[in-house]
């Protein structure tokens, strides 16, 4: 019998060990270790990766989106999340080093060891060039500050413990690309500022009862977290645009029916509507290679 119970007690340190590593933070700060940002390029990064669609203030509007002050809501099955403040105070991420904003974008972790959840998108993120993230921290640091404080999330037992956030990235933090294979160059920045910088899955993509993507119906339309409406499938087998029908929509916001976007894509094609010609037509020619899911 003590033979048994000390086996058990070893079974539950052992357990309790590999829990502890697998959930443990990620840092990936070295990726951008002695990297020198470009704000200029950096603001084409913060508009494909639609920073201000979440972190500005709710229903701000043109130059009030660069003050990125945080505040709006998010429902969802597992409570309701709100954008922090990023902008550079000491309120938001003004004390931040360059390392300390990649391991949050690109690994989902606060300077202080804790795990970010998934409503900030950083399993997209994950795929984004460590060049990038330095120029978006010099784009970020010449935005206009806000003291205004960050809102706690509303968030109930057991999803308010953090550390397990850990063991839901180590199922579903997946870092291989979803359109593989050989891309031509237009294909590839497509599925960069699909898959990554624009995040387009994490609306567009239906979920599993914990959160995760479900990646082999990827883009195929997904409930809104909100509970209004559906979001659409924006495959070949539902959309059936030209790529410059998408890609006009994605400037003006207007569709080949004559019809405007509403609800949350209003701010996305706000943001999208500030990259170049040739990146809305990558965008616009990645949705016509991915896989149709009906």
């Amino acid at each position: 019998m003590r033979k048994i119970l000390l086996g058990l007690c070893l079974l539950i340190v052992l357990g309790a060990a590999v829990f502890w590593w697998v959930t443990r933070p990620e840092r990936v700060g070295d990726a951008v270790a002695g990297l020198s940002g470009n704000a200029s390029a950096g603001e084409a990064v913060f508009w494909a990766g639609g920073c201000a669609n979440c972190h500005a203030a709710p229903e701000a509007k043109d130059d009030a989106r660069l003050v990125l002050a945080g505040g709006q809501s998010f429902a969802t099955q597992f409570g309701t999340f709100y954008a922090p403040n990023i902008s550079p105070s000491e309120a938001g991420i003004g004390g931040w080093s360059l390392e300390d904003l990649a391991d949050a974008v690109m690994a989902g972790g606060s300077p202080g060891g804790q795990h970010y959840y998934p409503a900030f998108p950083y399993v997209a993120y994950a795929h984004a060039a460590p060049q990038d993230i330095a120029d978006l921290k010099a784009f970020l640091d010449t935005l206009p500050a806000s003291d205004a404080p960050s809102r706690d999330h509303e968030v109930g037992f057991p999803f308010s413990i953090r550390r397990m956030l850990g063991g839901w990235k180590f199922l579903f933090a997946d870092d291989a690309w979803v359109l593989d294979g050989e891309l031509s160059d237009q294909l590839a920045r497509g599925r960069y500022l699909v898959e990554a910088l624009g995040h387009c899955g994490e609306c567009h993509t239906p979920r599993n009862a914990l959160g995760g993507l479900e990646r082999d119906r990827w883009l195929s339309g997904a409930e809104n977290p909100s509970g209004q409406g559906r979001i659409p499938n924006i495959t070949p087998a539902a959309l059936d645009w030209s790529e410059a029908e998408i890609a006009e929509y994605l400037n003006s916001g207007f569709t080949p029916e004559f019809d405007s976007a509403g609800g949350e894509m209003v701010a996305v094609i706000e943001s999208i509507a500030h990259l170049s010609d040739a990146d809305r037509q990558a965008i616009a020619a990645y949705l016509k290679q991915v896989p149709a899911v009906e």
